[in-house]
Formats: structure tokens, C-alpha cells, sequence
């Protein structure tokens, strides 16, 4: 089953692609930090200071100022996340993020669909808002 969000941003393509795969930048919007600049192939540690998590992602494909693809693992589950970027004017965006993997045998399948849900609304308006209008204090907000 597939999990989609799509939001349009006010910034070229290029400055939303970025705002991902430089690690000087993704912590104004989403993770604490990147242990490198995303690349196809590359294993990728983000960290999230406020609540001493870590994440190991797979970068398995990069299209630059187009598309991101990796690999993360859930509970039990292997993820496969997909960033897409459209530029439809000179400056404005339009992302997809297209998350697969989540199993319908699982129990608690529609909880954890409308918790991913939620998790890439939150991500994506911060990086609205950073990118738009320069606020870089929102990627720790969410609480649950």
C-alpha cells in the first residue's frame, strides 16, 4: 500500500532538492542532522537530537533537482520512500512523496498509515516554511 503527499512550495527545484540532500540544510526543516550529502548508494545516519533517535536510510537513487529515492526500515517493514519534484512556474514546486512497504496483514496497518500520513504533512510544512519564509524552529514541534 502506498502512503502519497503532495505539497507546492514557493522555491525552485532546485532550492527543495537541496534543502534534502545538503547536510548543512536539513536541519533547518526535518532531521538534527545528516551524516552526508545524499547520494545514490550511500548510507545515510540522521539523527534527531531532541529525542536521541537515529535513522539509517539507503539512497538508491538521486535525479538532481527531480527525484530522491531510499530505503528505510520500519517495525518489521522495509520502506521505500520516493521524492519527486515538479517544477510547474520559475518558482514554484510541486512534491510528492510516495512512501511503500506497509503491510495489510499488520493489525495496527491503518494506525501506522495515518501516523506516516501525519509525519510527512508535518515535514513537508516545515520545509514550506523554511524555504518560504526563512523559519527554522518548527522541525522539533511535533509531539505525540
Amino acid at each position: 500500500m502506498n502512503n502519497v503527499t503532495k505539497f507546492s512550495i514557493s522555491r525552485p527545484a532546485h532550492e527543495v532538492f537541496e534543502a534534502f540532500v545538503d547536510p548543512a540544510k536539513i536541519g533547518n526543516f526535518w532531521f538534527s542532522t545528516s551524516s552526508d550529502r545524499w547520494e545514490a548508494g550511500k548510507s545515510i545516519t540522521l539523527r534527531y537530537e531532541e529525542y536521541n533517535a537515529r535513522v539509517a536510510i539507503n539512497v538508491t537513487e538521486v535525479v538532481p533537482n527531480q527525484k530522491i529515492v531510499f530505503v528505510w526500515e520500519g517495525p518489521g517493514e522495509e520502506h521505500v520512500v520516493t521524492i519527486t519534484l515538479q517544477e510547474v512556474e520559475q518558482s514554484r514546486t510541486v512534491i510528492e512523496v510516495v512512501e511503500t512497504g506497509f503491510s495489510q496483514a499488520d493489525l495496527e496497518y491503518v494506525s501506522k498509515l495515518v501516523d506516516n500520513k501525519e509525519g510527512w504533512v508535518f515535514v513537508l510544512s516545515c520545509l514550506k516554511a523554511y524555504l518560504e519564509f526563512g523559519v527554522k524552529q518548527l522541525r522539533a514541534g511535533l509531539v505525540k
